[in-house]
Protein backbone atom coordinates (compact mmCIF):
# COMPACT_ATOMS: atom_id res chain seq x y z
CA UNK A 1 0.00 0.00 0.00
CA UNK A 2 1.08 3.22 -1.06
CA UNK A 3 1.12 6.57 1.37
CA UNK A 4 0.03 9.70 0.03
CA UNK A 5 2.49 11.90 1.98
CA UNK A 6 5.75 9.70 2.45
CA UNK A 7 8.25 10.84 4.88
CA UNK A 8 11.98 9.80 4.96
CA UNK A 9 12.09 10.35 8.71
CA UNK A 10 9.74 11.09 11.59
CA UNK A 11 10.04 15.07 12.72
CA UNK A 12 10.03 15.31 16.64
CA UNK A 13 6.58 17.31 16.63
CA UNK A 14 4.67 14.92 15.08
CA UNK A 15 5.64 11.88 17.64
CA UNK A 16 5.07 14.21 20.55
CA UNK A 17 1.54 15.10 19.11
CA UNK A 18 1.28 10.84 18.12
CA UNK A 19 2.29 10.10 22.05
CA UNK A 20 0.60 13.04 23.68
CA UNK A 21 -2.67 11.26 21.98
CA UNK A 22 -2.03 7.75 23.17
CA UNK A 23 -1.46 8.78 26.65
CA UNK A 24 -4.41 10.74 26.51
CA UNK A 25 -6.63 7.97 25.21
CA UNK A 26 -4.96 5.04 27.88
CA UNK A 27 -4.99 7.60 30.75
CA UNK A 28 -8.90 7.73 30.44
CA UNK A 29 -8.94 3.83 30.23
CA UNK A 30 -7.37 3.39 34.16
CA UNK A 31 -9.32 6.68 35.90
CA UNK A 32 -12.56 4.94 36.92
CA UNK A 33 -10.22 2.14 38.90
CA UNK A 34 -9.49 4.20 42.07
CA UNK A 35 -13.07 5.48 41.88
CA UNK A 36 -15.38 2.62 41.34
CA UNK A 37 -16.64 3.29 44.93
CA UNK A 38 -17.06 6.33 45.24
CA UNK A 39 -19.09 6.60 42.21
CA UNK A 40 -20.99 3.55 43.55
CA UNK A 41 -22.10 5.74 46.71
CA UNK A 42 -22.50 8.78 44.78
CA UNK A 43 -24.97 7.31 42.55
CA UNK A 44 -26.51 4.58 44.71
CA UNK A 45 -25.25 2.37 41.61
CA UNK A 46 -25.90 -1.39 41.76
CA UNK A 47 -22.50 -3.92 40.94
CA UNK A 48 -24.14 -3.74 37.19
CA UNK A 49 -24.20 -0.12 36.59
CA UNK A 50 -20.67 0.27 38.07
CA UNK A 51 -19.31 -2.36 35.88
CA UNK A 52 -20.99 -0.62 33.17
CA UNK A 53 -18.46 2.44 33.83
CA UNK A 54 -15.38 0.46 32.35
CA UNK A 55 -17.41 -0.97 29.35
CA UNK A 56 -19.15 2.01 27.98
CA UNK A 57 -15.68 3.42 27.34
CA UNK A 58 -13.60 0.10 26.16
CA UNK A 59 -16.74 -1.29 24.33
CA UNK A 60 -16.56 1.61 21.52
CA UNK A 61 -13.14 1.85 21.57
CA UNK A 62 -13.28 -1.95 20.60
CA UNK A 63 -15.82 -1.74 17.62
CA UNK A 64 -14.71 1.08 15.94
CA UNK A 65 -11.11 0.75 16.05
CA UNK A 66 -10.51 -1.41 12.91
CA UNK A 67 -12.92 1.12 10.67
CA UNK A 68 -11.36 4.19 12.16
CA UNK A 69 -7.74 2.97 10.87
CA UNK A 70 -9.73 2.60 7.38
CA UNK A 71 -11.16 6.02 7.73
CA UNK A 72 -7.85 7.63 8.58
CA UNK A 73 -6.41 5.65 5.30
CA UNK A 74 -8.84 7.62 3.35
CA UNK A 75 -9.52 10.73 4.86
CA UNK A 76 -6.01 11.48 6.46
CA UNK A 77 -4.94 10.42 9.90
CA UNK A 78 -4.12 13.89 11.18
CA UNK A 79 -7.81 14.85 10.92
CA UNK A 80 -9.03 11.58 12.82
CA UNK A 81 -6.09 12.52 15.74
CA UNK A 82 -7.96 16.15 15.64
CA UNK A 83 -11.13 15.28 15.85
CA UNK A 84 -10.56 11.98 18.24
CA UNK A 85 -8.54 14.55 20.77
CA UNK A 86 -11.74 16.63 20.84
CA UNK A 87 -14.32 14.22 21.17
CA UNK A 88 -12.29 12.60 24.37
CA UNK A 89 -12.73 16.32 25.41
CA UNK A 90 -16.50 16.39 25.24
CA UNK A 91 -16.78 13.04 26.87
CA UNK A 92 -14.80 13.46 29.87
CA UNK A 93 -16.26 16.93 30.46
CA UNK A 94 -19.66 15.41 30.45
CA UNK A 95 -18.08 12.61 33.02
CA UNK A 96 -16.84 15.57 34.96
CA UNK A 97 -20.42 17.05 35.21
CA UNK A 98 -22.25 14.06 35.58
CA UNK A 99 -25.32 13.73 37.89
CA UNK A 100 -26.13 10.74 37.93
CA UNK A 101 -24.91 7.56 36.58
CA UNK A 102 -26.48 7.25 33.14
CA UNK A 103 -24.82 10.65 32.08
CA UNK A 104 -21.69 9.14 33.23
CA UNK A 105 -22.46 6.29 30.92
CA UNK A 106 -22.92 8.97 27.89
CA UNK A 107 -19.74 10.78 28.68
CA UNK A 108 -17.49 7.24 28.75
CA UNK A 109 -19.28 6.19 25.89
CA UNK A 110 -18.46 9.60 23.84
CA UNK A 111 -14.49 9.22 25.24
CA UNK A 112 -14.53 6.10 23.99
CA UNK A 113 -15.60 7.06 20.50
CA UNK A 114 -12.62 9.49 21.13
CA UNK A 115 -10.30 7.05 22.07
CA UNK A 116 -10.91 4.50 18.90
CA UNK A 117 -9.82 7.13 16.67
CA UNK A 118 -6.74 8.36 18.39
CA UNK A 119 -4.89 4.60 19.14
CA UNK A 120 -4.93 3.61 15.48
CA UNK A 121 -4.07 7.05 13.99
CA UNK A 122 -1.48 7.50 16.18
CA UNK A 123 0.07 4.38 15.80
CA UNK A 124 -0.26 4.96 11.79
CA UNK A 125 1.08 8.42 11.29
CA UNK A 126 4.07 7.19 13.46
CA UNK A 127 4.84 4.15 10.85
CA UNK A 128 3.58 5.99 7.94
CA UNK A 129 6.94 8.52 8.82
CA UNK A 130 9.33 5.83 9.27
CA UNK A 131 10.04 3.10 7.02
CA UNK A 132 13.31 2.25 8.00
CA UNK A 133 12.96 -0.74 10.78
CA UNK A 134 15.50 0.36 13.21
CA UNK A 135 13.81 3.63 13.61
CA UNK A 136 10.41 2.51 13.51
CA UNK A 137 11.47 0.33 16.78
CA UNK A 138 12.50 3.18 18.36
CA UNK A 139 9.68 5.84 17.54
CA UNK A 140 6.96 2.62 19.00
CA UNK A 141 9.26 2.26 21.79
CA UNK A 142 8.45 6.11 22.67
CA UNK A 143 5.13 5.60 21.76
CA UNK A 144 4.53 2.26 23.87
CA UNK A 145 6.81 4.53 26.66
CA UNK A 146 3.76 6.87 26.76
CA UNK A 147 1.31 4.10 27.15
CA UNK A 148 2.91 2.72 30.40
CA UNK A 149 3.18 6.55 31.78
CA UNK A 150 -0.27 7.08 31.26
CA UNK A 151 -1.40 4.01 32.57
CA UNK A 152 0.64 4.56 35.98
CA UNK A 153 -0.33 8.02 36.02
CA UNK A 154 -3.94 7.97 35.64
CA UNK A 155 -5.33 5.96 39.02
CA UNK A 156 -3.01 8.06 40.71
CA UNK A 157 -4.27 11.14 39.84
CA UNK A 158 -7.49 9.96 39.59
CA UNK A 159 -7.13 8.58 43.57
CA UNK A 160 -5.53 12.03 44.79
CA UNK A 161 -8.86 14.07 42.93
CA UNK A 162 -11.15 12.19 44.50
CA UNK A 163 -9.17 12.16 48.27
CA UNK A 164 -8.74 15.54 48.39
CA UNK A 165 -11.91 17.07 46.23
CA UNK A 166 -15.47 15.46 44.96
CA UNK A 167 -14.77 12.38 42.52
CA UNK A 168 -15.71 13.93 39.57
CA UNK A 169 -12.51 15.95 39.35
CA UNK A 170 -11.05 12.79 38.32
CA UNK A 171 -12.19 13.57 35.40
CA UNK A 172 -10.80 17.07 34.65
CA UNK A 173 -7.24 16.34 33.46
CA UNK A 174 -8.69 14.06 30.37
CA UNK A 175 -10.76 16.73 29.55
CA UNK A 176 -7.42 19.24 29.82
CA UNK A 177 -5.65 16.23 27.90
CA UNK A 178 -8.24 16.01 24.86
CA UNK A 179 -8.09 19.48 23.90
CA UNK A 180 -4.81 19.62 24.15
CA UNK A 181 -4.01 16.52 21.91
CA UNK A 182 -6.39 18.35 19.45
CA UNK A 183 -4.36 21.43 19.19
CA UNK A 184 -1.35 19.92 19.53
CA UNK A 185 -1.86 17.03 16.24
CA UNK A 186 -3.65 20.27 14.33
CA UNK A 187 -0.39 22.37 14.71
CA UNK A 188 2.26 19.65 15.03
CA UNK A 189 1.53 16.65 13.03
CA UNK A 190 2.69 15.62 9.19
CA UNK A 191 -0.44 14.27 7.76
CA UNK A 192 -0.12 11.01 6.07
CA UNK A 193 -3.20 9.06 4.00
CA UNK A 194 -2.96 5.59 2.26
CA UNK A 195 -6.46 5.46 0.57
CA UNK A 196 -5.39 2.93 -2.12
CA UNK A 197 -7.48 -0.35 -2.21
CA UNK A 198 -9.24 0.63 1.12
CA UNK A 199 -12.99 0.44 1.47
CA UNK A 200 -15.15 1.11 4.85
CA UNK A 201 -16.96 -2.23 5.48
CA UNK A 202 -20.52 -1.05 6.62
CA UNK A 203 -22.28 -4.06 7.27
CA UNK A 204 -19.21 -5.70 8.62
CA UNK A 205 -19.12 -2.65 11.14
CA UNK A 206 -22.92 -2.21 11.90
CA UNK A 207 -23.13 -6.18 12.36
CA UNK A 208 -19.89 -6.68 15.00
CA UNK A 209 -21.15 -3.32 16.76
CA UNK A 210 -24.72 -4.56 17.20
CA UNK A 211 -23.44 -8.38 18.30
CA UNK A 212 -21.43 -7.22 20.48
CA UNK A 213 -23.21 -4.71 22.28
CA UNK A 214 -26.14 -6.87 22.62
CA UNK A 215 -24.27 -9.77 24.18
CA UNK A 216 -22.41 -7.42 26.45
CA UNK A 217 -25.57 -5.80 27.54
CA UNK A 218 -27.46 -8.88 28.22
CA UNK A 219 -24.19 -10.09 30.25
CA UNK A 220 -24.36 -7.22 32.40
CA UNK A 221 -27.92 -6.92 32.61
CA UNK A 222 -28.70 -10.80 33.35
CA UNK A 223 -27.79 -10.89 36.87
CA UNK A 224 -30.07 -8.27 37.82
CA UNK A 225 -33.07 -9.10 35.68
CA UNK A 226 -32.92 -12.49 35.61
CA UNK A 227 -31.69 -14.79 32.29
CA UNK A 228 -35.11 -15.69 32.34
CA UNK A 229 -36.26 -12.40 31.12
CA UNK A 230 -37.72 -11.55 27.55
CA UNK A 231 -35.37 -8.64 27.41
CA UNK A 232 -32.34 -10.84 28.39
CA UNK A 233 -33.18 -13.43 25.96
CA UNK A 234 -33.76 -11.17 22.88
CA UNK A 235 -30.55 -9.26 23.52
CA UNK A 236 -28.57 -12.25 24.15
CA UNK A 237 -30.91 -13.55 20.42
CA UNK A 238 -29.96 -10.49 18.49
CA UNK A 239 -26.10 -10.84 19.42
CA UNK A 240 -26.31 -14.69 17.97
CA UNK A 241 -27.80 -12.69 15.18
CA UNK A 242 -25.82 -10.46 14.64
CA UNK A 243 -22.89 -12.22 15.24
CA UNK A 244 -24.06 -14.73 12.39
CA UNK A 245 -24.54 -11.55 10.07
CA UNK A 246 -21.15 -10.71 10.63
CA UNK A 247 -19.36 -13.85 9.23
CA UNK A 248 -21.75 -14.02 6.44
CA UNK A 249 -20.86 -10.13 5.63
CA UNK A 250 -17.27 -10.85 5.68
CA UNK A 251 -17.71 -13.67 3.64
CA UNK A 252 -19.22 -11.70 1.11
CA UNK A 253 -17.42 -8.85 1.19
CA UNK A 254 -15.25 -7.24 -1.30
CA UNK A 255 -12.83 -5.31 1.14
CA UNK A 256 -13.87 -7.34 4.52
CA UNK A 257 -12.80 -5.73 8.08
CA UNK A 258 -11.60 -9.04 8.83
CA UNK A 259 -10.69 -12.07 6.75
CA UNK A 260 -12.48 -15.35 7.54
CA UNK A 261 -9.28 -17.35 6.78
CA UNK A 262 -7.50 -16.03 9.30
CA UNK A 263 -9.63 -18.40 11.59
CA UNK A 264 -8.27 -21.26 9.63
CA UNK A 265 -4.52 -20.44 11.02
CA UNK A 266 -4.17 -22.24 14.20
CA UNK A 267 -1.55 -19.88 16.06
CA UNK A 268 -3.83 -17.08 15.08
CA UNK A 269 -6.94 -18.39 16.33
CA UNK A 270 -5.31 -19.51 19.57
CA UNK A 271 -3.63 -15.79 19.66
CA UNK A 272 -7.60 -14.54 19.65
CA UNK A 273 -8.42 -17.13 22.18
CA UNK A 274 -5.97 -15.85 24.29
CA UNK A 275 -6.56 -12.03 24.13
CA UNK A 276 -10.07 -12.83 25.19
CA UNK A 277 -9.34 -14.50 28.41
CA UNK A 278 -5.78 -12.63 28.98
CA UNK A 279 -8.03 -9.38 29.59
CA UNK A 280 -11.00 -10.70 30.73
CA UNK A 281 -9.12 -12.00 33.90
CA UNK A 282 -6.96 -9.11 34.54
CA UNK A 283 -9.53 -6.38 33.65
CA UNK A 284 -12.06 -8.70 35.85
CA UNK A 285 -9.83 -8.83 38.48
CA UNK A 286 -8.53 -4.71 38.61
CA UNK A 287 -12.93 -4.64 38.73
CA UNK A 288 -13.14 -6.75 42.09
CA UNK A 289 -10.14 -5.09 43.82
CA UNK A 290 -11.60 -1.69 42.85
CA UNK A 291 -15.24 -2.43 44.11
CA UNK A 292 -13.70 -4.78 47.04
CA UNK A 293 -11.14 -1.91 48.41
CA UNK A 294 -13.53 1.07 47.58
CA UNK A 295 -17.07 0.04 47.95
CA UNK A 296 -16.56 -2.73 50.23
CA UNK A 297 -14.31 -1.78 52.63
CA UNK A 298 -14.62 2.22 52.10
CA UNK A 299 -11.37 2.80 51.57
CA UNK A 300 -10.58 6.23 50.41
CA UNK A 301 -10.22 6.76 46.22
CA UNK A 302 -6.38 7.12 46.76
CA UNK A 303 -5.23 3.95 48.96
CA UNK A 304 -7.91 2.18 46.55
CA UNK A 305 -5.84 3.43 43.66
CA UNK A 306 -2.48 2.62 45.26
CA UNK A 307 -2.46 -0.92 44.00
CA UNK A 308 -3.33 0.14 40.22
CA UNK A 309 -0.03 2.27 40.47
CA UNK A 310 1.92 -0.25 41.56
CA UNK A 311 -0.05 -2.78 38.98
CA UNK A 312 0.66 -0.14 36.07
CA UNK A 313 4.39 1.02 37.56
CA UNK A 314 5.75 -2.87 36.30
CA UNK A 315 5.10 -2.36 32.37
CA UNK A 316 6.56 0.92 32.31
CA UNK A 317 10.00 -0.71 34.53
CA UNK A 318 10.03 -3.88 32.10
CA UNK A 319 9.31 -1.98 28.39
CA UNK A 320 13.07 -1.92 27.68
CA UNK A 321 13.75 -5.53 28.52
CA UNK A 322 10.60 -6.66 27.30
CA UNK A 323 11.39 -4.93 23.47
CA UNK A 324 15.18 -6.59 23.20
CA UNK A 325 12.98 -9.85 24.75
CA UNK A 326 10.61 -9.85 21.58
CA UNK A 327 13.17 -10.20 19.14
CA UNK A 328 15.22 -12.84 20.77
CA UNK A 329 12.42 -15.30 22.58
CA UNK A 330 10.07 -16.79 20.42
CA UNK A 331 6.31 -15.13 21.48
CA UNK A 332 4.54 -18.15 22.44
CA UNK A 333 6.79 -18.77 25.41
CA UNK A 334 6.55 -14.63 26.44
CA UNK A 335 2.84 -15.81 26.56
CA UNK A 336 2.96 -18.98 28.92
CA UNK A 337 5.56 -16.54 30.97
CA UNK A 338 2.91 -13.65 31.62
CA UNK A 339 -0.13 -16.15 32.04
CA UNK A 340 1.36 -18.56 34.17
CA UNK A 341 2.00 -15.62 36.59
CA UNK A 342 -1.47 -13.78 36.25
CA UNK A 343 -3.25 -17.02 37.30
CA UNK A 344 -0.71 -17.21 40.24
CA UNK A 345 -1.65 -13.70 41.72
CA UNK A 346 -5.56 -14.30 40.69
CA UNK A 347 -5.36 -16.93 42.94
CA UNK A 348 -3.75 -15.44 45.51
CA UNK A 349 -5.96 -12.33 45.57
CA UNK A 350 -8.83 -14.45 46.15
CA UNK A 351 -7.49 -16.21 49.06
CA UNK A 352 -7.03 -12.63 50.92
CA UNK A 353 -9.79 -12.27 52.85
CA UNK A 354 -12.12 -9.35 51.98
CA UNK A 355 -11.05 -7.34 55.40
CA UNK A 356 -7.39 -7.07 54.23
CA UNK A 357 -7.11 -3.73 53.16
CA UNK A 358 -3.19 -3.30 53.82
CA UNK A 359 -1.32 -2.32 50.66
CA UNK A 360 1.62 -4.56 51.92
CA UNK A 361 -0.69 -7.98 51.57
CA UNK A 362 -1.47 -7.21 48.09
CA UNK A 363 1.95 -6.16 46.39
CA UNK A 364 2.93 -9.75 45.84
CA UNK A 365 -0.23 -10.70 43.48
CA UNK A 366 -0.23 -7.24 42.06
CA UNK A 367 3.72 -7.53 40.87
CA UNK A 368 2.05 -10.84 39.86
CA UNK A 369 -0.17 -9.36 37.71
CA UNK A 370 1.97 -6.61 36.49
CA UNK A 371 4.64 -8.71 34.95
CA UNK A 372 1.85 -11.29 33.67
CA UNK A 373 0.40 -8.30 31.90
CA UNK A 374 2.95 -6.91 30.45
CA UNK A 375 4.31 -9.99 29.30
CA UNK A 376 1.42 -11.01 27.77
CA UNK A 377 0.02 -7.33 26.06
CA UNK A 378 3.79 -7.29 24.65
CA UNK A 379 4.12 -10.47 22.89
CA UNK A 380 0.18 -11.15 21.67
CA UNK A 381 0.40 -9.37 18.73
CA UNK A 382 3.38 -11.00 17.42
CA UNK A 383 2.08 -14.22 17.92
CA UNK A 384 -1.12 -13.35 15.98
CA UNK A 385 0.92 -11.23 13.48
CA UNK A 386 3.88 -13.88 13.05
CA UNK A 387 1.27 -16.68 12.79
CA UNK A 388 -0.15 -15.13 9.28
CA UNK A 389 0.97 -14.45 5.85
CA UNK A 390 2.64 -10.95 5.35
CA UNK A 391 0.13 -9.43 3.09
CA UNK A 392 -2.50 -9.85 6.37
CA UNK A 393 -0.21 -8.73 9.30
CA UNK A 394 -2.31 -5.61 9.69
CA UNK A 395 -5.82 -7.25 9.67
CA UNK A 396 -4.68 -9.44 11.91
CA UNK A 397 -2.78 -6.53 14.46
CA UNK A 398 -6.71 -4.93 14.26
CA UNK A 399 -8.46 -8.26 14.74
CA UNK A 400 -6.65 -9.41 17.59
CA UNK A 401 -6.58 -5.52 19.22
CA UNK A 402 -10.29 -5.95 19.17
CA UNK A 403 -10.86 -9.01 20.69
CA UNK A 404 -8.46 -7.87 23.62
CA UNK A 405 -10.27 -5.00 24.00
CA UNK A 406 -13.89 -6.63 24.13
CA UNK A 407 -12.07 -8.99 26.77
CA UNK A 408 -11.44 -5.94 28.97
CA UNK A 409 -14.86 -4.86 28.39
CA UNK A 410 -16.00 -8.35 29.10
CA UNK A 411 -14.41 -8.88 32.44
CA UNK A 412 -16.24 -6.54 34.17
CA UNK A 413 -19.33 -7.30 32.90
CA UNK A 414 -18.81 -11.35 33.61
CA UNK A 415 -17.26 -10.57 37.16
CA UNK A 416 -19.58 -8.52 38.36
CA UNK A 417 -22.70 -10.52 37.34
CA UNK A 418 -21.07 -13.74 39.32
CA UNK A 419 -20.02 -11.44 42.19
CA UNK A 420 -23.34 -10.09 42.82
CA UNK A 421 -25.29 -13.52 42.33
CA UNK A 422 -22.75 -14.97 45.08
CA UNK A 423 -22.98 -12.49 47.56
CA UNK A 424 -27.03 -12.47 47.14
CA UNK A 425 -27.32 -16.38 47.55
CA UNK A 426 -25.03 -16.19 50.35
CA UNK A 427 -27.24 -13.27 51.68
CA UNK A 428 -30.55 -15.88 51.32
CA UNK A 429 -32.35 -16.08 54.86
CA UNK A 430 -29.63 -14.04 56.21
CA UNK A 431 -31.66 -10.27 56.36
CA UNK A 432 -34.66 -9.53 57.24
CA UNK A 433 -37.10 -6.30 57.52
CA UNK A 434 -35.74 -3.21 54.95
CA UNK A 435 -32.46 -4.71 54.75
CA UNK A 436 -33.69 -7.82 52.89
CA UNK A 437 -35.89 -5.24 50.69
CA UNK A 438 -32.72 -3.21 50.24
CA UNK A 439 -30.95 -6.12 49.18
CA UNK A 440 -33.70 -7.44 46.83
CA UNK A 441 -34.10 -3.91 45.29
CA UNK A 442 -30.28 -3.02 45.06
CA UNK A 443 -28.40 -6.11 45.70
CA UNK A 444 -25.62 -6.67 48.52
CA UNK A 445 -23.68 -3.17 47.36
CA UNK A 446 -26.59 -1.21 49.04
CA UNK A 447 -26.81 -3.44 51.92
CA UNK A 448 -22.98 -2.92 52.58
CA UNK A 449 -23.23 0.37 52.31
CA UNK A 450 -26.80 1.48 53.96
CA UNK A 451 -28.09 -1.29 55.92
CA UNK A 452 -28.08 -2.17 59.44
CA UNK A 453 -25.11 -2.96 61.57
CA UNK A 454 -25.72 -6.47 61.39
CA UNK A 455 -26.79 -6.13 57.95
CA UNK A 456 -23.33 -4.89 56.77
CA UNK A 457 -21.73 -7.16 58.32
CA UNK A 458 -23.24 -10.19 56.71
CA UNK A 459 -22.86 -8.32 53.31
CA UNK A 460 -19.49 -7.43 53.61
CA UNK A 461 -18.56 -11.51 54.37
CA UNK A 462 -20.96 -12.28 51.37
CA UNK A 463 -19.29 -10.06 48.95
CA UNK A 464 -15.99 -11.32 49.92
CA UNK A 465 -16.93 -14.47 49.05
CA UNK A 466 -18.64 -13.05 45.36
CA UNK A 467 -15.26 -11.44 44.81
CA UNK A 468 -13.58 -14.58 45.14
CA UNK A 469 -15.12 -16.90 43.49
CA UNK A 470 -14.89 -14.04 40.25
CA UNK A 471 -10.90 -13.89 40.98
CA UNK A 472 -10.92 -17.60 40.93
CA UNK A 473 -12.84 -17.69 37.47
CA UNK A 474 -10.08 -14.89 36.25
CA UNK A 475 -7.34 -17.18 37.56
CA UNK A 476 -8.98 -20.08 35.20
CA UNK A 477 -9.53 -17.75 32.37
CA UNK A 478 -5.71 -16.88 32.66
CA UNK A 479 -4.67 -21.31 32.70
CA UNK A 480 -6.82 -21.75 29.95
CA UNK A 481 -4.89 -18.73 27.39
CA UNK A 482 -1.90 -20.81 28.85
CA UNK A 483 -3.31 -24.31 27.85
CA UNK A 484 -4.08 -23.02 24.41
CA UNK A 485 -0.92 -21.23 24.24
CA UNK A 486 1.13 -24.36 25.00
CA UNK A 487 -0.98 -26.44 22.70
CA UNK A 488 -1.47 -24.45 19.15
CA UNK A 489 0.63 -21.18 19.65
CA UNK A 490 3.75 -22.38 17.25
CA UNK A 491 6.42 -20.09 15.61
CA UNK A 492 6.01 -19.55 11.89
CA UNK A 493 7.36 -21.26 9.37
CA UNK A 494 6.04 -19.53 6.48
CA UNK A 495 7.25 -16.27 7.21
CA UNK A 496 10.47 -14.56 9.19
CA UNK A 497 9.59 -13.11 12.98
CA UNK A 498 8.35 -10.36 13.20
CA UNK A 499 10.75 -7.76 15.31
CA UNK A 500 9.52 -5.34 17.95
CA UNK A 501 8.90 -2.65 15.54
CA UNK A 502 6.56 -4.67 13.32
CA UNK A 503 3.13 -4.64 15.21
CA UNK A 504 3.77 -0.14 14.39
CA UNK A 505 3.19 -1.37 10.42
CA UNK A 506 0.49 -4.24 10.98
CA UNK A 507 -1.80 -1.80 12.68
CA UNK A 508 -1.04 1.14 10.80
CA UNK A 509 -2.13 -0.93 7.78
CA UNK A 510 -5.30 -2.44 9.21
Amino acid sequence: MTESISLKKLDTGTLIACCLAVAAAQLCITVPSPINGNIQAAFGASGSQVAWVTSAFILPTAILELNFGVVGDLFGRKRLLVLGGFVLALGELLNATSQNITMLWIGQGLAGVGAAALFPSSLAVIAAATPEEKDRAKAVSTWALSISLASAVGPLSSGVLATVADFRWAFVPPVVLGLAVGVTCWVLVTDSRAPEGRSLDWPGQISIAVGLTALLWGIIEGGDRGWSSPAIVGSLALAAVALVGFFVAEKRAASPMFNLDLLRIPSFAAAAVVALAGMFGFIGTAYCVSIRLGAVMHLSALRAGLPFVILQLIPLLLAPVLSRMLTRVEPRWLLMGGLLPMAAGQFWIAALPVTTTSLTAFIGPVLLLGIGFICVVSSLTSAAVNAVPITMTGMASGATSLVREFGQALGPAVISTVAMSAASSVLVGRLSGADAGMEAAAGPLAVVNAGSDSARAAAQSALGHGMAVGVVICGCASLLGALVTLLLVRGSTARSAVGAGEPTVQTASA
